[in-house]
């Protein structure tokens, strides 16, 4: 149990982000079977072989498996540099990683080999070469334009609406409300302090002092996570809301009724949504899925509500009753 301080400026100053290379690497301990499938398991299963092929054409991807994705142990670093933007793109926080001092990135990669068994003689020789930063990008490059970009959309639809929904909770209602469904087994607010379980850190105390805290959604894990060094923001990794929650296919009725595609929207919005958003999540074209939303809106199953430039969907009490049956 690590046990983290907050102060009165801590809510203003604590952020949320999306990182697609944090979440690439994610998505390779999924697929290379160090952690559960979980909902993604026909994914995996349809990306299993070119994740393999990739592993042999570019060994650094299999080197990197010995310093990242370690439970309750060390991970490097400078393979996943902490989001400077709550949305930024994934090839700049690959030129983040390019940029690493080789030097930093050997002292990175020795603070972990230490705690870890040993490791086979050739993946030291790549990790301690000189050209270990060049050679882990081209492999993360590799892994996210041959696999992750074409899920990419979808993932991300989701994770924003996680971001909205849980960055809503925490200016509106504080922090008990913006952890406590974040994960009831791991994490809990008490006495101005957020308590996690955490298997590598027993019995430690940080203090946030006024910077806030870093909230990362993520697509593939399945428990919370946390960054509590000084290289690093200090921040949680959790598992984001609605990955599994796939909505139930609408009634056959209600879809010749007012359409499958206006069905299947009135399913999606359980969680409020943007129109892009719900592009994404039904592999539809922005202007159509605005069609739909225009049309559901008018009948009154729909309302949307302006937050900054977007506006965001949810269901009405009408609509809630009309999917209900």
């Amino acid at each position: 149990m690590v046990a983290i301080a907050v102060g009165p400026q801590d809510v203003m100053a604590s952020r949320f982000a999306i990182s697609p290379l944090i979440e690439t690497m994610h998505a390779q301990w999924v697929l290379a079977g160090h952690y559960r499938a979980g909902p993604h398991q026909a994914w995996v299963a349809r990306w299993r072989e070119t994740y393999l092929r990739l592993t042999r054409e570019l060994p650094a991807l299999r080197a990197a498996g010995a310093i990242t994705g370690n439970k309750g142990s060390a991970n490097v670093d400078f393979i996943a540099p902490p989001p400077t933007a709550v949305d930024v793109p994934f090839e700049a926080e690959l030129a983040a990683v390019r940029a690493t001092p080789v030097a930093r990135a050997h002292a990175d990669i020795e603070r972990v080999l230490a705690v870890r068994p040993p490791v086979a003689p050739w993946v030291r020789v790549l990790l301690f070469g000189p050209d270990v930063v060049a050679l882990v990008a081209r492999a993360y490059e590799a892994l996210w334009s041959e696999i992750l970009v074409h899920e990419w959309p979808r993932l991300r639809a989701v994770l924003q609406r996680d971001v909205a929904y849980r960055a809503g909770r925490l200016a509106a209602y504080g922090w008990q409300a913006a952890l406590e469904d974040l994960s009831p087994q791991q994490v809990r607010w008490r006495g101005g302090r957020i308590e996690v379980k955490l298997r590598s850190m027993q019995g430690e105390e940080r203090r946030l002092g006024g910077r806030g805290l870093l909230f990362l959604p993520s697509a593939f894990m399945e428990s919370v996570g946390a960054y509590l060094e000084e290289g690093w923001p200090y921040a949680l990794v959790y598992p984001a809301r609605g990955i599994a929650a796939v909505p139930a296919a609408p009634d056959r009725r209600l879809a010749a009724l007012i359409g499958r595609s206006r069905a299947r929207i009135l399913a999606e919005l359980a969680e409020p949504a943007t129109t892009t958003q719900l592009a994404a999540l039904l592999g539809q074209s922005v202007g159509t899925v605005g069609e739909h939303v225009a049309a559901l809106r008018g009948a009154g199953l729909i309302a949307g509500t302006r937050t900054g430039r977007s506006v965001v969907y949810a269901r009405t009490p009408l609509g809630d009753a009309l999917i209900g049956g």
